[in-house]
């Protein structure tokens, strides 16, 4: 079988990895630079965690998570993985830190619970005033998001697999399995895989009002120096008392913050800027979380472009021979080479159903 992949992000580059292992011919082909800037993959780190509070499935879809990457690992020869654990905050009873706690729990897997003296003594960038409560899982923490993007190619070009980077699809003739670039030139295949990220809308305008395009926007930051060695041997942490997720120094990477009020419905190819209120109002989101916020120095900012839907479950669905795959809403880079295998599957066996409803994880 001969393969388009069209975007090459973690899920359209795992599709590729899990094709071409087994003995498919694959073109991979990427709009921009490999890895995109604007992309996941373009990032230094990404959270993968076992904690997902309310959405069971996600949770128990981390198992085959943690299996393909070390699949991937062992293809690799070499693992861009810092496996620092997860931890989840609780500042008040009720919060997103508690909620985190309970679907581990619920779903029967194990964490440590630190009460405030215990959490502040581990972690002593914690604000004592306010954490009630830590909650720690060893499973998980942090994918070198650059690193995995960088060796996944040279894996594939080893593989004799094709990468056109620059590549921009303007259209995709479903049945047919072509896709046309904006030069004009048409490829064709017996099947395509569109995991075009932010620019699925573009390529499929019926889909843009349920895979929505947002602009949004990470901070890089240096910490006081009497608290560089205790972030160096910190953990990822999502699940927080506060809206937004932390990822440490780890392996050469800096201090990640990230919010969500900085997601905004955006048009993929408009240009946009993270000014330096947008940047210290992402730091200032940690103040209740973290104690001497104002002494954390940001030195870089990131823009990142997503595709979301309403209620965060992924999406995917098949057109003729063409399969449109969404595995994004801002938590799906830990799910990427899970994502590949099973889109491998599908594309062998025709299952549609299976694909779609292991994506959505709505058990």
């Amino acid at each position: 079988m001969h393969v388009i992949v069209v975007g090459a992000g973690i899920s359209g580059l795992s599709t590729a990895w899990a094709m071409t292992k087994r003995g498919h011919k694959v073109t991979l082909l990427e709009r921009d630079v490999l890895p995109n800037p604007l992309a996941a993959s373009g990032d230094q780190h990404r959270i993968t965690r076992r904690a997902y509070g309310e959405m069971h499935g996600y949770a128990t879809r981390m198992t085959e998570s943690f299996a393909a990457w070390n699949e991937l690992w062992a293809d690799l020869g070499r693992e861009h993985m810092a496996r620092v654990g997860v931890s989840s905050v609780s500042l008040k009873q009720g919060d997103h830190g508690q909620i985190f706690a309970e679907g581990m729990a619920r779903d029967g897997f194990s964490f440590e619970t630190l009460k405030t003296e215990a959490a502040v003594k581990r972690y002593p960038f914690l604000n004592a005033e306010h954490v009630r409560e830590v909650y720690h899982s060893r499973e998980g923490g942090a994918l070198l998001c650059q690193r995995i993007a960088s060796d996944m190619a040279a894996w594939l070009q080893a593989k004799n697999g094709t990468i056109r980077t620059h590549a921009i699809v303007e259209g995709v003739d479903t049945e047919a399995a072509v896709v046309t670039l904006r030069t004009g030139e048409k490829l064709s295949g017996d099947a395509v895989v569109v995991a075009a990220g932010a620019w699925v809308g573009t390529l499929f305008p019926d889909l843009a009002p349920k895979l929505v395009s947002h602009r949004t926007c990470v901070i890089y930051l240096e910490p006081p120096a009497d608290l560089k060695a205790a972030w160096s041997t910190a953990p990822s942490m999502a699940g927080l008392g506060v809206d937004g997720y932390v990822l440490p120094p780890v392996n050469g990477t800096q201090l990640k913050f990230g919010a969500s009020f900085t997601r905004t419905p955006w048009n993929p190819d408009e240009a946009f800027e993270v000014d330096r209120a947008t940047a210290l109002g992402v730091r200032d989101v940690f103040a209740p979380l973290f104690a001497r916020i104002g002494q954390y120095r940001v030195t870089d900012t990131r823009k990142c472009v997503y595709t979301f839907t309403n209620d965060e479950h992924f999406h995917g669905e098949r057109r003729g021979a063409t399969w449109i795959i969404s595995a994004c809403s801002g938590h799906g880079y830990k799910f990427g080479t899970a994502v590949g295998r099973r889109v491998a599957d599908a594309l062998e066996s025709g299952d549609e159903r299976t694909l779609a409803e292991w994506l959505a994880a709505r058990d």
